[in-house]
Protein backbone atom coordinates (compact mmCIF):
# COMPACT_ATOMS: atom_id res chain seq x y z
CA UNK A 1 0.00 0.00 0.00
CA UNK A 2 2.99 2.72 0.83
CA UNK A 3 4.81 1.52 -2.40
CA UNK A 4 1.04 2.14 -4.24
CA UNK A 5 0.33 5.67 -2.55
CA UNK A 6 4.29 6.52 -3.62
CA UNK A 7 3.13 5.98 -7.19
CA UNK A 8 -0.11 7.32 -7.11
CA UNK A 9 1.54 10.71 -5.35
CA UNK A 10 3.91 11.20 -8.28
CA UNK A 11 1.59 10.80 -10.53
CA UNK A 12 -0.14 13.65 -8.98
CA UNK A 13 2.47 15.71 -9.24
CA UNK A 14 3.49 15.30 -13.06
CA UNK A 15 1.29 17.15 -14.61
CA UNK A 16 1.54 20.34 -12.56
CA UNK A 17 5.62 19.51 -13.31
CA UNK A 18 5.25 19.60 -16.68
CA UNK A 19 2.47 22.64 -17.16
CA UNK A 20 5.45 24.70 -14.61
CA UNK A 21 7.81 24.17 -17.94
CA UNK A 22 6.09 27.16 -19.90
CA UNK A 23 8.51 29.57 -21.74
CA UNK A 24 6.71 32.46 -19.32
CA UNK A 25 7.98 29.80 -16.05
CA UNK A 26 11.51 29.67 -17.97
CA UNK A 27 11.69 33.56 -18.61
CA UNK A 28 10.49 34.21 -15.13
CA UNK A 29 13.47 31.49 -13.50
CA UNK A 30 16.20 33.31 -15.64
CA UNK A 31 15.02 36.72 -14.48
CA UNK A 32 15.56 35.80 -11.19
CA UNK A 33 18.83 34.19 -11.59
CA UNK A 34 20.34 37.24 -13.25
CA UNK A 35 19.85 38.83 -10.09
CA UNK A 36 15.69 39.38 -10.14
CA UNK A 37 13.81 42.28 -12.37
CA UNK A 38 13.88 44.95 -9.51
CA UNK A 39 17.86 44.84 -9.90
CA UNK A 40 17.60 45.21 -13.61
CA UNK A 41 15.47 47.81 -14.06
CA UNK A 42 17.65 49.84 -11.25
CA UNK A 43 20.24 49.75 -13.02
CA UNK A 44 20.82 53.45 -14.92
CA UNK A 45 23.96 52.79 -16.54
CA UNK A 46 26.58 49.76 -17.48
CA UNK A 47 30.21 50.50 -18.49
CA UNK A 48 31.98 46.65 -19.78
CA UNK A 49 35.76 47.18 -20.67
CA UNK A 50 38.02 43.99 -22.39
CA UNK A 51 39.33 42.47 -24.88
CA UNK A 52 38.01 41.45 -28.04
CA UNK A 53 39.90 39.11 -30.37
CA UNK A 54 39.02 38.46 -34.56
CA UNK A 55 42.23 36.46 -34.62
CA UNK A 56 45.58 35.96 -33.84
CA UNK A 57 46.56 38.84 -35.28
CA UNK A 58 43.40 41.34 -34.75
CA UNK A 59 43.25 42.07 -31.07
CA UNK A 60 42.69 44.72 -28.83
CA UNK A 61 40.49 46.37 -26.05
CA UNK A 62 36.92 47.61 -26.23
CA UNK A 63 34.78 49.49 -24.03
CA UNK A 64 31.21 49.55 -24.40
CA UNK A 65 28.87 52.33 -22.28
CA UNK A 66 25.30 52.45 -21.87
CA UNK A 67 22.81 54.38 -20.32
CA UNK A 68 18.98 54.43 -20.50
CA UNK A 69 16.99 55.07 -22.50
CA UNK A 70 18.95 52.57 -24.97
CA UNK A 71 21.54 54.92 -25.52
CA UNK A 72 25.31 53.43 -26.22
CA UNK A 73 28.96 54.41 -27.12
CA UNK A 74 31.23 51.22 -28.27
CA UNK A 75 34.94 51.45 -29.61
CA UNK A 76 37.72 48.91 -29.95
CA UNK A 77 41.00 49.53 -31.20
CA UNK A 78 43.21 47.07 -33.44
CA UNK A 79 46.12 47.43 -34.86
CA UNK A 80 46.57 51.45 -34.76
CA UNK A 81 42.83 51.46 -35.58
CA UNK A 82 39.78 52.46 -33.75
CA UNK A 83 36.35 51.85 -34.74
CA UNK A 84 33.21 53.59 -32.97
CA UNK A 85 29.88 53.24 -32.91
CA UNK A 86 27.46 55.38 -30.87
CA UNK A 87 23.83 55.44 -30.62
CA UNK A 88 21.73 58.13 -29.35
CA UNK A 89 18.74 56.27 -27.76
CA UNK A 90 16.33 57.50 -30.05
CA UNK A 91 16.67 57.46 -33.72
CA UNK A 92 20.19 58.46 -34.65
CA UNK A 93 23.47 56.65 -34.98
CA UNK A 94 27.45 56.91 -36.25
CA UNK A 95 30.08 55.14 -36.96
CA UNK A 96 33.43 55.75 -37.75
CA UNK A 97 35.40 52.27 -39.32
CA UNK A 98 39.27 52.98 -40.29
CA UNK A 99 38.96 49.36 -41.43
CA UNK A 100 36.39 50.25 -44.00
CA UNK A 101 38.80 53.58 -45.24
CA UNK A 102 36.10 55.54 -43.07
CA UNK A 103 37.34 57.54 -40.53
CA UNK A 104 35.09 60.53 -40.28
CA UNK A 105 31.69 59.79 -38.45
CA UNK A 106 29.09 58.62 -41.03
CA UNK A 107 24.72 58.02 -40.31
CA UNK A 108 24.48 54.18 -39.51
CA UNK A 109 22.26 52.66 -42.21
CA UNK A 110 18.67 51.25 -41.40
CA UNK A 111 19.67 47.49 -41.01
CA UNK A 112 22.50 48.71 -38.75
CA UNK A 113 19.90 51.32 -36.63
CA UNK A 114 17.71 48.46 -36.24
CA UNK A 115 20.89 46.45 -34.54
CA UNK A 116 22.12 48.60 -32.52
CA UNK A 117 19.02 49.42 -30.76
CA UNK A 118 18.69 45.98 -29.67
CA UNK A 119 22.10 45.70 -28.42
CA UNK A 120 21.86 49.31 -26.88
CA UNK A 121 19.21 47.33 -24.39
CA UNK A 122 21.20 46.27 -21.26
CA UNK A 123 18.08 45.15 -19.51
CA UNK A 124 17.87 42.00 -21.97
CA UNK A 125 15.29 41.01 -24.86
CA UNK A 126 13.42 39.17 -22.10
CA UNK A 127 12.68 41.70 -19.97
CA UNK A 128 9.35 43.07 -20.54
CA UNK A 129 9.60 41.35 -23.93
CA UNK A 130 5.64 41.65 -24.65
CA UNK A 131 5.68 45.31 -24.49
CA UNK A 132 8.41 45.03 -26.95
CA UNK A 133 6.21 43.44 -29.37
CA UNK A 134 8.25 39.82 -29.00
CA UNK A 135 6.69 36.69 -28.70
CA UNK A 136 8.49 34.01 -26.94
CA UNK A 137 8.27 29.89 -27.32
CA UNK A 138 9.34 27.21 -25.14
CA UNK A 139 10.42 24.71 -27.76
CA UNK A 140 12.03 22.04 -25.60
CA UNK A 141 15.26 20.74 -24.61
CA UNK A 142 18.55 20.81 -25.85
CA UNK A 143 22.69 20.25 -24.65
CA UNK A 144 24.99 22.45 -24.90
CA UNK A 145 28.47 21.80 -23.89
CA UNK A 146 27.04 18.46 -22.07
CA UNK A 147 24.49 20.24 -19.99
CA UNK A 148 21.32 19.85 -20.17
CA UNK A 149 19.62 23.19 -21.57
CA UNK A 150 16.08 24.77 -22.36
CA UNK A 151 15.50 26.18 -25.41
CA UNK A 152 13.89 29.33 -26.17
CA UNK A 153 12.68 30.64 -29.06
CA UNK A 154 12.45 34.78 -29.53
CA UNK A 155 10.60 36.14 -31.97
CA UNK A 156 10.89 39.86 -32.09
CA UNK A 157 8.02 42.96 -33.49
CA UNK A 158 10.13 43.05 -36.62
CA UNK A 159 10.42 39.02 -37.62
CA UNK A 160 13.42 38.05 -36.69
CA UNK A 161 14.23 34.95 -34.57
CA UNK A 162 16.42 33.82 -32.43
CA UNK A 163 16.56 30.93 -29.99
CA UNK A 164 18.29 30.65 -26.71
CA UNK A 165 19.43 27.84 -24.28
CA UNK A 166 19.26 28.14 -21.32
CA UNK A 167 20.82 26.02 -18.37
CA UNK A 168 18.43 23.87 -17.21
CA UNK A 169 20.05 23.89 -13.30
CA UNK A 170 21.59 27.61 -12.69
CA UNK A 171 18.91 29.23 -15.81
CA UNK A 172 21.77 31.34 -16.82
CA UNK A 173 22.22 31.45 -20.84
CA UNK A 174 25.12 29.35 -22.22
CA UNK A 175 24.53 29.88 -25.74
CA UNK A 176 22.69 32.24 -28.51
CA UNK A 177 21.71 31.35 -32.42
CA UNK A 178 20.51 33.49 -34.72
CA UNK A 179 21.40 35.38 -38.25
CA UNK A 180 23.16 38.60 -38.84
CA UNK A 181 23.00 40.76 -41.92
CA UNK A 182 26.86 40.79 -43.47
CA UNK A 183 27.63 42.12 -46.75
CA UNK A 184 24.09 42.23 -48.24
CA UNK A 185 23.82 38.70 -47.27
CA UNK A 186 22.12 36.89 -43.59
CA UNK A 187 24.68 34.64 -41.90
CA UNK A 188 24.48 32.30 -39.17
CA UNK A 189 25.67 33.13 -35.71
CA UNK A 190 26.08 31.56 -32.50
CA UNK A 191 27.54 32.58 -29.26
CA UNK A 192 28.62 30.96 -26.19
CA UNK A 193 28.38 32.54 -22.47
CA UNK A 194 31.01 31.30 -20.30
CA UNK A 195 32.47 32.45 -16.97
CA UNK A 196 29.96 34.05 -14.84
CA UNK A 197 30.83 36.92 -12.35
CA UNK A 198 28.59 38.38 -9.82
CA UNK A 199 28.58 42.33 -10.01
CA UNK A 200 26.38 44.01 -7.67
CA UNK A 201 24.35 41.52 -7.21
CA UNK A 202 23.80 40.26 -10.68
CA UNK A 203 25.15 37.85 -13.36
CA UNK A 204 27.26 38.70 -16.30
CA UNK A 205 29.31 36.28 -18.74
CA UNK A 206 32.48 37.47 -18.95
CA UNK A 207 33.65 35.60 -21.48
CA UNK A 208 31.70 35.57 -24.87
CA UNK A 209 32.56 33.70 -28.15
CA UNK A 210 30.91 33.78 -31.31
CA UNK A 211 31.44 32.62 -35.05
CA UNK A 212 28.85 30.61 -37.74
CA UNK A 213 29.14 27.44 -35.58
CA UNK A 214 30.95 25.75 -32.27
CA UNK A 215 33.97 24.71 -34.75
CA UNK A 216 33.92 27.99 -36.76
CA UNK A 217 34.94 30.75 -33.52
CA UNK A 218 36.10 34.26 -35.34
CA UNK A 219 35.20 36.21 -32.27
CA UNK A 220 36.54 36.01 -28.63
CA UNK A 221 35.59 38.56 -26.13
CA UNK A 222 37.09 38.80 -22.37
CA UNK A 223 35.65 41.10 -20.24
CA UNK A 224 37.77 42.59 -17.48
CA UNK A 225 35.45 44.99 -15.53
CA UNK A 226 31.87 46.01 -15.60
CA UNK A 227 31.02 48.77 -13.69
CA UNK A 228 27.18 49.51 -13.18
CA UNK A 229 25.97 53.36 -12.91
CA UNK A 230 29.10 54.74 -13.13
CA UNK A 231 29.23 58.57 -14.48
CA UNK A 232 28.95 58.66 -17.94
CA UNK A 233 28.65 62.26 -19.85
CA UNK A 234 25.49 63.38 -22.09
CA UNK A 235 28.25 64.06 -24.75
CA UNK A 236 29.45 60.54 -25.15
CA UNK A 237 26.24 59.70 -26.94
CA UNK A 238 26.32 62.65 -29.69
CA UNK A 239 27.77 62.61 -33.54
CA UNK A 240 31.66 62.02 -32.71
CA UNK A 241 33.56 64.84 -33.62
CA UNK A 242 36.01 64.38 -37.12
CA UNK A 243 38.93 62.37 -36.88
CA UNK A 244 42.90 63.33 -38.68
CA UNK A 245 43.23 60.77 -41.67
CA UNK A 246 44.91 57.65 -40.70
CA UNK A 247 45.50 54.56 -41.95
CA UNK A 248 46.78 51.31 -39.62
CA UNK A 249 49.28 49.44 -41.25
CA UNK A 250 48.46 46.40 -42.53
CA UNK A 251 44.64 46.36 -41.30
CA UNK A 252 42.75 43.33 -40.77
CA UNK A 253 39.68 42.27 -42.75
CA UNK A 254 36.92 45.14 -42.07
CA UNK A 255 34.59 43.40 -38.88
CA UNK A 256 30.71 43.42 -39.76
CA UNK A 257 28.63 46.10 -37.30
CA UNK A 258 27.02 43.42 -35.87
CA UNK A 259 30.06 41.76 -34.90
CA UNK A 260 31.11 44.63 -32.01
CA UNK A 261 31.30 43.20 -28.60
CA UNK A 262 27.82 42.91 -26.79
CA UNK A 263 27.51 44.94 -23.02
CA UNK A 264 25.20 42.10 -21.58
CA UNK A 265 23.48 39.31 -22.91
CA UNK A 266 22.98 39.88 -26.66
CA UNK A 267 21.88 39.66 -26.07
CA UNK A 268 24.18 39.64 -27.79
CA UNK A 269 21.67 40.06 -31.13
Amino acid sequence: MKTKSLYLTLFCLLPFTAAAQTADYIVDRVLAARGGLDKIRAIQAERVSGHISFGADAEGPFVVELKRPRKMHMEFTIQGGTMVRVYDGKSAGWTINPFAGKNNPEPMPEEELRNISEESDFDGPLVDYRAKGSQIELVGKDKVEGKETFRLKLTTKNGDVRFYLFDSETFLLLKWEGKRKFKDEEVPVESFFRDYHDVGGLQFAFEIDSGASAEEINQKILIDKIELDPEISESRFIKPPPVRETRPADPPAAPSPSSSPPATDPVPD
